[in-house]
């Protein structure tokens, strides 16, 4: 079990990254305000979905394939840039509904949920970053190693989902009161078409 202050102090620390520019928040962003705060929150809970899976790998030390071979972690951007691009291409074309938004957003809440587990998944990052930050607040002394990290994944999530959900409802705030306005839902697009591609080649040119 981790100790108590052990745990405020990750869970701090963890809330402050997830407040930090990154990828996957800046991904929460732009989904929200351009498909609402349902699409967000439920993109958030894929994420979180995915930090299961890099818990998991760090846990049993499955991650260090992809810390030590360069053609696995290759592999894993450039298959989540490619999807980025597509996601960034679906915006680009994306049409206005000023409408019936929310019969739009429940046929597509699968695949938003879905969205956010594969963006988690294919950044190799992540790993290597769950592989350098969990262990420094895992202790031998306080039992399994194995089961600390499970916890540590835990709150990371706790933390993440919080962060992410207050940024879907802030974000999707805005988009929705823009959700009449054809050109304000195009120029959403665009801007999350835009916010897509950055992601896609910050994460392709992204180094171990």
């Amino acid at each position: 079990m981790i100790d108590n202050h052990v745990f405020l102090a990750f869970f701090t620390t963890s809330v402050i990254l997830a407040l930090s520019p990154g990828p996957d928040n800046l991904f929460v962003m732009a989904q929200s305000a351009q498909k609402g705060r349902m699409a967000g929150l439920l993109v958030t809970l894929g994420l979180a979905t995915g930090l299961i899976g890099h818990t998991v790998a760090v846990a049993f030390g499955l991650a260090a394939l992809v810390r030590a071979s360069t053609l696995a972690f290759s592999i894993l951007k450039f298959i989540g840039a490619a999807y980025l691009l597509y996601l960034a291409w679906q915006a680009f074309r994306a049409g206005v509904a000023t409408g019936n938004k929310e019969a739009v957003q429940a046929l597509s809440r699968g695949n938003l949920y879905r969205r956010g587990i594969i963006m988690n998944l294919t950044n190799p990052k992540v790993s290597l970053f769950f592989m350098a930050f969990l262990p420094q607040f895992a202790d031998s002394r306080h039992g399994s190693m194995m089961m600390q990290f499970f916890q540590l994944g835990g709150v990371f999530i706790m933390a993440t989902m919080l962060v992410f959900g207050l940024i879907s409802l802030v974000a999707g705030g805005f988009g929705e009161k823009f959700s009449n306005s054809a050109l304000a839902q195009k120029i959403v697009n665009r801007i999350a078409s835009t916010v897509f591609i950055g992601l896609a080649v910050k994460l392709a040119l992204s180094e171990r």
